[in-house]
């Protein structure tokens, strides 16, 4: 009985996809992808409404597998963005006359130890370097995208934006084989807070976005300064209501202090005064408090 590789090929996407794994077709014999790039593109088919990238045209229909590798025996990748997979490459060293230099896997187990925590067990492959792939399901809710030499020296990470070439692929350098266990793992908590990308910290506004924010709440106070002062009798009132309710909204936010506001709103308003001025402060104060507590973070809607 021969064997056709053509076949042995088709079988092994249709297998990764049958595990959920986005696959889609690498030129044969190699690592590179078999799809036509942007400049390329026909702008047909699944391409009618722009360029889709190998990432986007990764499946897990069969009949669309079927469909591709009826064409030439292509090389398996599979999308590990798509495929919810994080995949952890444990490389050789490139310096194949250094007997010295530890290999990934040998890094890996070390830093699992140095963890308190053995080596996962989860789908694996052998690549054609001699190195290893590690399969592990992504956390939900995260995105993790590809690293190089995060984890450690020769230990690169596949996750959104990546592909591997999967099992049953095959290069000059010799072929993808799986070693042990079907099933992929969950990404330990402790190798994920590893690859987290970290918080960027909350920044204060920029000085310049600072100075212009304080520009307009002085030229907003200068304007309702003025608007109160001059007021016309009976609508000095409602004007000065209007004018506390505007200003109160820079106090939360620092751009104006309550005491400067107060001040100034109230000798606009005794200037020509109707009213005592025990009353325009009453008004000033209660409108503040309405304006501060809208505006301040706990009292803002969601």
């Amino acid at each position: 009985m021969t064997h056709d590789p053509h076949s042995a090929l088709l079988r092994a996407a249709l297998d990764a996809a049958e595990r959920g794994w986005h696959v889609f077709p690498l030129r044969p014999g190699t690592k590179r992808p078999a799809l036509h790039g942007e400049t390329a593109c026909p702008r047909t088919g699944e391409c009618a409404s722009g360029h889709r990238k190998w990432e986007q045209r990764a499946t897990t229909d069969p009949d669309r597998i079927r469909a591709a590798w009826s064409r030439a025996p292509f090389n398996v990748g599979i999308a590990t963005g798509p495929s919810g997979l994080v995949v952890v490459d444990l490389d050789m060293p490139k310096d194949k006359g250094s007997s010295d230099a530890p290999d990934g896997a040998t890094t890996f187990q070390a830093l699992c130890e140095r963890t308190g925590h053995a080596v996962p067990d989860t789908y694996r492959t052998r690549t054609a370097s001699g190195g290893e792939h590690l399969y592990f399901t992504a956390p939900s809710g995260v995105r993790l995208t590809n690293t190089a030499g995060t984890v450690g020296e020769l230990i690169d990470t596949r996750a959104g934006g990546g592909y591997v070439v999967g099992a049953g692929s095959r290069t000059p350098a010799g072929p993808y084989e799986a070693l042990c266990a079907s099933v992929a793992a969950s990404l330990p908590g402790w190798l994920q807070t590893i690859l987290e990308p970290p918080r960027k910290p909350s920044q204060a506004p920029s000085m310049a976005v600072t100075a212009q924010s304080r520009r307009y709440a002085d030229v907003a106070l200068a304007n309702e300064v003025r608007a109160v002062a001059t007021a016309v009798d009976g609508t000095r009132n409602a004007t000065l209501l209007r004018a506390a309710r505007a200003l109160g909204r820079f106090i939360p936010s620092g751009d104006l202090t309550r005491t400067a506001v107060e001040q100034a709103l109230s000798e606009a308003a005794g200037a020509n005064a109707t009213e005592s001025q025990h009353y325009y402060d009453d008004v000033i104060r209660r409108a503040l408090d309405w304006s501060i507590a809208r505006n301040s973070p706990r009292g803002r809607a969601a």
